[in-house]
């Protein structure tokens, strides 16, 4: 895109009183940009009002530095950077379909543009061990069968879902697309840097914010349009009743999308929001496979069994449960001294099969 085309985007995306749908009647008006800013007040008034027409004759004041920024930004790596817009040919086409589509688009990673097979992962910023184990399992095996997996790479569900897809997708493949509520120059939560360039090496990140966007809480839920219609569905981990994860789910529903949801304990905040959604309507699924089958995606053939577990430590697990719970009932339930209880649980613990959570609790983990 040459200088004063993308000079031209960012002006009108950089004036703030010219929401989406203005800014998509000025351009059904007028044409692109540079034609936009050709016209006098009184044209633009007739499109999009007196107060918005007078703001679009006046420069932003940020405009030179961030349009020299962003020139910079895709001149460091021209293969992999670049500034999509409505009037793009290579904007996604699931984008366009929605009823807000972002005015420019923000790109980075090895893929041109979003596979056709994809799914959402999403859920809560602080799952259970359990929850977080389920999303990387569910997208390793969605990445194993070719799907590509869609999150927000927000801490929890949606880390574990990136990492499940890197791990699953074969060499090559577009494992996984992060759309983020930051500008692409930026990373958030920091933690997941690594995370970040890992996602760009083997898939893509989007976003519709102009680079040096910072993590501005309002920002965080209007991005889930995006990754609901990027995906043929989304699956919701875990999420409480007030999770912006429910948002997603809602948005998929509204675009034509399935939602998926797993169940959890009727005793854990986390899997209220799911079961919220399933008296909803959502599908409840127990394995990737149910969401693969519904959707008619291929899933290929599974991971070996795992290895038999020593009848005591078995024993064990049946006790504990799916729930949390304290080492008091565990004695109760087992009627094994409290020291001997202890190093089995410490055994689990090591072996990955059993989580120690706040509170001197302990969960046993499911693994696919």
């Amino acid at each position: 895109m040459e200088r004063d085309e993308l000079a031209g985007w960012l002006r009108l995306a950089l004036t703030h009183e010219i929401d989406g749908a203005a800014a998509r009647r000025l351009l059904a008006a007028f044409g692109l940009p540079s034609a936009i800013f050709r016209q006098d007040a009184g044209a633009l008034a007739q499109v999009v009002g007196g107060g918005a027409a007078q703001a679009l004759r006046r420069e932003p004041k940020d405009l030179a530095a961030k349009l020299d920024h962003t020139l910079a930004w895709l001149e460091r790596e021209p293969g992999r950077r670049r500034v999509l817009t409505l009037g793009d040919p290579a904007y996604p086409a699931a984008l366009l379909a929605i009823e807000d589509p972002p005015l420019m688009l923000y790109r980075m990673g090895m893929a041109a543009e979003p596979p056709p097979r994809a799914l959402a992962i999403v859920g809560s910023r602080n799952p259970t061990p359990q929850g977080r184990l389920d999303a990387r399992q569910f997208a390793r095996a969605f990445a194993e069968a070719g799907v590509t997996v869609v999150s927000g790479l927000a801490l929890g569900i949606d880390g574990a879902a990136h990492e499940g897809a890197l791990e699953g997708a074969a060499a090559g493949a577009v494992a996984t697309i992060a759309v983020v509520g930051t500008g692409l120059d930026r990373v958030y939560p920091r933690r997941h840097l690594d995370l970040a360039h890992r996602i760009a090496e083997r898939g893509m990140l989007l976003s519709e914010y102009p680079l040096g966007t910072p993590p501005l809480q309002q920002n965080f839920p209007r991005r889930n349009r995006l990754i609901a219609a990027l995906s043929q569905g989304t699956l919701v981990v875990e999420a409480a009743l007030q999770s912006g994860s429910l948002i997603t789910a809602r948005l998929a529903a509204e675009q034509g999308r399935e939602v998926f949801a797993i169940p959890g304990s009727i005793h854990s905040p986390q899997s209220r929001g799911c079961h919220a959604l399933l008296r909803q309507g959502a599908k409840l699924v127990e394995g990737a496979q149910d969401v693969l089958e519904d959707l008619r995606f291929v899933l290929p053939a599974g991971a070996p069994p795992a290895p038999a577990r020593p009848a005591g430590d078995s024993a064990l697990l049946d006790a504990l449960g799916y729930d949390p719970v304290g080492l008091d009932a565990l004695i109760a339930r087992t009627g094994i001294p409290a020291p001997l209880l202890q190093a089995q649980l410490l055994e689990l613990e090591l072996a990955g099969e059993v989580a120690r959570l706040p509170g001197g609790l302990f969960q046993r983990l499911v693994r696919g």
